[in-house]
């Protein structure tokens, strides 16, 4: 039976011995790591975490960084600050990145994610920057033995299915989120495992509800209550050949609703699999 794990910026866990805690309460079995940063969370053992990782007995799936500045007041907003997308910020960035992979290699982990930021469609003046600059990024993590999975949503899986193959890198694939693609209104997140199936390095269960109206954001809900349909998802997952652990994050409510529903989403996670 596959792993299930939780993020522990989901937990908003702020120590190691309190992920630990609380990685028994909800029972996951592995760990994705954010790294710190303003949305995925800061660690008290500061220049010590590693080697309190390393001493921890936690089994970490891959690590993940954010960058200083990323607005998810919207999707306009996360639009134009997220990941690589704005120049100005691409260098500071590039720096953080690729500290954040010499933590992973020091962790003894081989996969980063992050979300790349929005990626230029095919024609766009400005894809070829940003894709350039990705390369960096990839080719960094790539000569020390990380791969990048890119978070999806903030593109559509055939745009992503496009740049994947255009970049041609064996390092670089996708961290697959169903509810990001439901909750930027971005496609049916089953099709789209469909089309990037050979790339999914890594995979979160989240789940959302489409926008309102065009523009907003759509709503995240807890595992099994939006649209993503979970038994379809794990069917569609073992179908183009995923056999990783299966992450559960949440990202809204207070810490103790988090880890209810994060308690809870792993229940439904280990029913569905038992049921298959």
């Amino acid at each position: 039976m596959a792993e299930i794990g939780v993020c522990s910026w989901s937990l908003q866990a702020t120590s190691v011995p309190e992920l630990k805690t609380l990685m028994r309460d909800v029972g996951g079995a592995v760990v994705q790591v954010g790294l710190g940063d303003p949305t995925h969370g800061s660690w008290e053992e500061g220049d010590g975490l590693i080697e309190t990782f390393l001493d921890s007995g936690l089994t970490i799936s891959a690590t993940m960084i954010g960058f200083p500045g990323e607005d998810y007041t919207s999707p306009a907003t996360i639009q134009r600050t997220g990941g690589f997308s704005d120049p100005a910020t691409r260098e500071e960035r590039l720096a953080i990145f690729r500290h954040a992979v010499d933590q992973t290699k020091a962790l003894g982990v081989d996969l980063i994610s992050c979300h790349a930021g929005y990626i230029p469609p095919s024609g766009n003046a400005a894809r070829g920057d940003f894709l350039d600059c990705l390369g960096d990024a990839v080719s960094y993590a790539e000569e020390n033995e990380i791969g990048v999975a890119l978070e999806t949503g903030q593109e559509s899986a055939d745009l992503l299915r496009r740049t994947l193959d255009e970049m041609s890198m064996d390092g670089l694939g996708v961290n697959f989120d169903p509810a990001n693609m439901i909750l930027y209104d971005e496609g049916d997140p089953i099709d789209a495992v469909k089309l990037l199936g050979p790339d999914i390095f890594h995979v979160h269960f989240k789940d959302a509800t489409p926008p309102a109206a065009p523009g907003e954001w759509g709503t995240e809900v807890p595992l099994g209550e939006g649209h993503v349909g979970m038994a379809s998802y794990l069917e569609v997952l073992a179908a183009v050949g995923y056999d990783g652990p299966l992450i559960v994050e949440r990202e809204v409510g207070t810490q103790e609703q988090r880890v209810a529903d994060i308690r809870q989403g792993v229940h439904t996670l280990r029913r569905l699999l038992t049921e298959r």
